[in-house]
C-alpha cells in the first residue's frame, strides 16, 4: 500500500508578496501530451519536450529532473528517449524506491523537486509524470530569489 500526502500552494508572485509570501519558484511552462495507449508510459516523452519549446529551454539547461517511476520499463524507456544527464534525474530516489501513492504522485514530485533546487540552489527543474491511458505531463519550475 502507498498512502501520502503533499501540498502545493499556487498563486500568483503579486499575491504572494502581498501577502507577505515570499515564492519559492515559478512555473515557466507546463505542458499535456497524449500517445497511443498502447505505450501509455512514453507521454512524458513528447510531454517534456513541449514543456521545454515553451520554456525556450534546452534538456541540458535543466539542473534537476524528477521523472515519475510508474514502474521500471517505463522510466527506462523515458530515459532512453529523453537521454538526460541521469547525475540529475530523481538524485533521491524515485517513485519504486519511494512509492506512486496515486492521486498525490505528481505534488510529491513538485515537492521533491523545489526542496532539492533550494538544497542545490538549482535555478531550472522539471517534474514529469505518464498517465495511464497514454498522456503525459510535464512542467518546469524557475527558482525565485528572494
Amino acid at each position: 500500500r502507498n498512502d501520502g500526502a503533499a501540498a502545493l500552494v499556487q498563486m500568483s508572485e503579486e499575491k504572494a508578496r502581498e501577502k507577505g509570501l515570499f515564492p519559492y519558484f515559478r512555473v515557466l511552462s507546463y505542458a499535456a501530451a497524449g500517445v497511443s495507449p498502447d505505450i501509455m508510459g512514453i507521454g512524458p516523452v513528447p510531454a517534456t519536450r513541449k514543456a521545454l519549446k515553451k520554456a525556450g529551454l534546452e534538456l541540458k539547461d535543466i539542473d534537476l529532473i524528477e521523472l515519475n517511476e510508474a514502474f521500471a520499463a517505463q522510466s527506462l524507456a523515458v530515459l532512453r528517449e529523453l537521454q538526460p544527464d541521469r547525475e540529475r534525474v530523481n538524485v533521491n530516489g524515485g517513485a519504486i524506491a519511494l512509492g506512486h501513492p496515486l492521486g498525490m504522485s505528481g505534488a510529491r514530485l513538485m515537492v521533491t523537486l523545489i526542496h532539492e533546487m533550494a538544497r542545490r540552489e538549482s535555478r531550472y527543474g522539471l517534474a514529469t509524470i505518464c498517465i495511464a491511458g497514454g498522456q503525459g505531463l510535464a512542467m518546469i519550475v524557475e527558482m525565485v530569489k528572494n
